[in-house]
């Protein structure tokens, strides 16, 4: 297993498993807490219901609840993967603020609403950004954000404004609003 931490907020220093191996590739510590701390700042975060695609660890999620969202739905299909979710969850205690959902993003995000905070890490070869984010439209509250790390930059979609890009190492890291039409 690798060892992580939570960058900040209740659980900072708390430490998170991810498994080994090529199936997940965590966010770096960096990364994560120049994310959160640029979410923050927009008022983003707090009291937020987020869903963490791809969810790898859970290390997104997990600490954007550390930082005062109000709930978590982690999406993975990998089973080391899972069971690192569920280890974390258990560990920190968090059970009572996520659901754990076991299957494909596209098939499972279908059915969610409101969500005001989408954390989207798929694998750096992902190809099908448009259509994910063509489902995510009927699933963001209104004003709601999509948080889209990838492995070249993400550029601007229809009905879609970037609200900020930046590199951290190999990702680039997207915030995503819908456009006001």
């Amino acid at each position: 297993m690798v060892l992580m931490r939570v960058v900040a907020g209740s659980l900072r220093g708390r430490v998170v498993i991810a498994p080994e191996g090529e199936s997940t590739r965590p966010t770096t510590d960096r990364a994560r807490q120049a994310t959160f701390n640029s979410l923050d700042s927009f008022g983003f975060v707090d009291e937020a219901k987020v869903v963490d695609l791809f969810a790898g660890s859970g290390a997104m999620g997990i600490e954007a609840l550390s930082r005062g969202a109000a709930s978590c739905s982690f999406v993975e299909r990998d089973r080391k993967a899972l069971d690192a979710i569920r280890q974390n969850i258990a560990t920190l205690e968090l059970g009572e603020r996520t659901s754990v959902i076991s299957g494909d993003v596209m098939t499972a995000v279908v059915a969610m609403r409101n969500v005001d905070l989408v954390l989207a890490d798929p694998p750096y070869d992902f190809e099908n950004w448009s259509r994910l984010l063509e489902i995510l439209m009927s699933v963001l509250a209104p004003g709601g954000v999509v948080v889209a790390e990838s492995g070249r930059e993400i550029k601007a979609l229809e009905g879609w404004e970037i609200l900020r890009s930046k590199r951290y190492g190999r990702a680039w890291v997207a915030f995503l609003q819908r456009a006001e039409v």
